[in-house]
């Protein structure tokens, strides 16, 4: 038996065969092109792009819809990598006046960039420079210059070892027969770290070289609560992290129990606990898992998901199935919110040097009055099976909501003389996701019908920090003092004129925070479908008056970490199976 120490970065245990992966090292000769052959070698290498930032979007996509927007962004960084302006220029220099095979530009040029980066002694820039070779990599087997390996044919249970895994490569692991992993390389920060804590997967990284101890499999067990790898266990050993395992198990059974009993604290409070979902499918698991509704549908994945721009039959057929399966239950809509820069199918603006305050969201609708139509019209069809609500991203402004609720207006009178079966009369909603909403939230309230605060950008945005960008990503705390301070505002006016008032953002899904929701007035949470099971554990644990006495401690700390370890605290002390041991 060997037993190793590494760093643990996504808690769990799993025991299995080894499935060892050869070093990342290949070599793409160098490899001169004909006069005409350019054009067909560039247009490859654009064909590479494409399929690398649809399979990027669908990684953010899907890793948001499992473990949060925050995970999510490392993609949406990864993205704006890859369509850096400077680095596409420089590889079709490459191509075309120097007349490198596309693999061989894309080799040099991201090595380059990664060598680059990493001269910089700064651990953050190291995981850039790891996220840059994952980009290359992605690029190479587009182009067929390298395969994907095993981990692309798996059919039996396996612990993957590895030298090193890239975040996309963790992001699409197979867990019907991954059940951890564990690399020579890496830190608790990197991406790959990130990403296999959001996806709940058993992890361990930055063990030093021991490929070399370990062969096919042999049987591993895999500790990612203490960061410990241990080859060829005793029966002794087996026996006890057999142990672990049923243990872990009879916790994840006894929160199944919760699906059909109410999210209501032990003093009778009732909260709305609903599902945020990306995908028409998601819609099973959010009622096996008791969701009051679908607090937030994502829409984006139509516009990111095929090359060609949905239609409005694409939006009514896709609304229609979440609505139909929620059998009832509200469905609250939200409009497109992506910025310019993401949208493929055409070029809706110049190149912007801060999308994130750029044409997006709710501005870039409004500027594209072709593009929202057909999204509210098949809102409206869509609305005649079931409960359903709709919500704008991003408004800022009174101007830009009466403008988006005029055109809902429109739409409907359109749908009338067409005949076309609509319900117009639905909820509208918006989200509160910037200061300046909140500090004229009074004057939003006599409109909305209701309000959802997305605490990712309302953080983002009041602490001035780019959460996908890794040099200030320790700032972005949704639990910063001032962000509380502004969602109590929002509680306090929507309590005054009586409008409900959700959480939808990735603060409510942490079930330490939910209390602390909870005690500032919130009654309604929306929170991935994988995190359904335990915020409502959290809630059937407490009392109002506890929330309350942990909401007025937290007001009087003064950072985002004092606040933090003050939540973990209390949840170890009201709901001590929630804490990791």
């Amino acid at each position: 038996m060997v037993e190793l120490q590494g760093i643990p970065v996504s808690p769990g245990v799993a025991i299995g065969p080894a499935l060892v992966l050869d070093a990342a090292g290949y070599r793409i000769p160098r490899t001169l092109l004909a006069a005409d052959e350019v054009d067909a070698e560039f247009a490859r290498l654009r064909e590479a792009v494409d399929q690398v930032s649809t399979g990027l979007e669908a990684n953010r996509l899907e890793t948001s819809a499992v473990a949060g927007e925050h995970t999510g962004d490392i993609f949406a960084a990864q993205l704006q990598m890859l369509h850096d302006p400077r680095l596409q220029a420089e590889l079709r220099r490459r191509i075309r006046e120097e007349r490198q095979s596309a693999a061989y530009a894309v080799s040099r040029v991201l090595h380059n960039y990664a060598a680059a980066i990493r001269r910089v002694d700064s651990p953050l820039l190291a995981d850039r420079a790891d996220d840059v070779l994952d980009i290359e990599k992605q690029l190479l087997m587009c182009l067929g210059a390298v395969s994907a390996g095993p981990l692309s044919d798996l059919s039996e249970p396996v612990i993957v070892l590895s030298h090193v895994l890239t975040p996309s490569e963790t992001a699409n692991l197979d867990r019907q027969y991954v059940r951890a992993f564990c690399t020579e390389t890496g830190g608790p920060g990197g991406h790959t770290a990130i990403v296999a804590k959001g996806l709940e997967l058993p992890a361990v990284v930055g063990i030093g070289s021991f490929l070399d101890q370990v062969g096919d499999h042999c049987n591993v067990i895999v500790d990612g609560d203490r960061g410990k790898v241990i080859i060829n266990p005793d029966a002794e050993t087996i026996a006890y992290y057999r142990k672990k395992l049923k243990d872990r198990r009879s916790l994840t059974a006894r929160l199944s129990e919760l699906r059909d009993l109410p999210a209501e604290t032990i003093d009778g409070t009732p909260v709305r606990l609903s599902a945020n979902i990306e995908f028409p499918h998601e819609t099973a698991t959010c009622i096996e898992r008791g969701a009051d509704g679908v607090g937030l549908y994502r829409t984006e994945f139509l516009y990111l998901s095929s090359h060609e721009e949905p239609s409005e039959e694409d939006h009514y057929q896709a609304y229609s199935r979440v609505i139909r399966e929620m059998d009832g239950r509200p469905v609250v809509i939200r409009t497109l919110d992506l910025g310019a820069d993401k949208m493929g199918h055409r070029p809706l603006a110049e190149h912007e040097h801060n999308p994130f305050l750029g044409l997006r969201s709710i501005r870039l609708s409004l500027r594209n009055l072709d593009l929202f139509r057909p999204q509210l019209r098949a809102i409206l069809r869509a609305a005649i099976h079931g409960d359903v609500r709709v919500m704008f991203p991003l408004i800022t402004t009174l101007a830009e909501y009466r403008q988006a609720r005029m055109l809902l207006n429109v739409v409907a009178e359109d749908l009338v003389e067409s005949g076309i079966p609509h319900r117009s009369n639905i909820p509208v909603g918006m989200m509160v996701e910037v200061p300046a909403a909140v500090m004229m939230l009074e004057r939003f309230a006599q409109e909305v019908d209701f309000l959802s605060i997305g605490t990712n950008d309302l953080a983002q945005y009041t602490l001035a920090v780019d959460r996908s960008n890794e040099n200030v990503a320790e700032l972005y705390q949704s639990s910063d003092p001032a962000v509380l301070r502004l969602i109590a505002r929002c509680v306090e006016v929507a309590a005054q004129f009586d409008k409900p008032l959700s959480i939808c953002g990735e603060m409510s899904s942490n079930p330490a925070r939910a209390l602390l929701l909870l005690g500032m007035g919130v009654r309604h949470l929306s929170v991935p479908p994988s995190s359904l099971l335990r915020v409502k554990k959290a809630i059937r644990s407490v009392s109002i008056d506890q929330c309350i006495e942990i909401a007025d401690r937290v007001m009087q700390l003064e950072a985002a970490r004092d606040v933090d370890l003050y939540l973990l605290d209390r949840l170890g002390e009201y709901v001590p199976e929630l804490i990791v041991t």
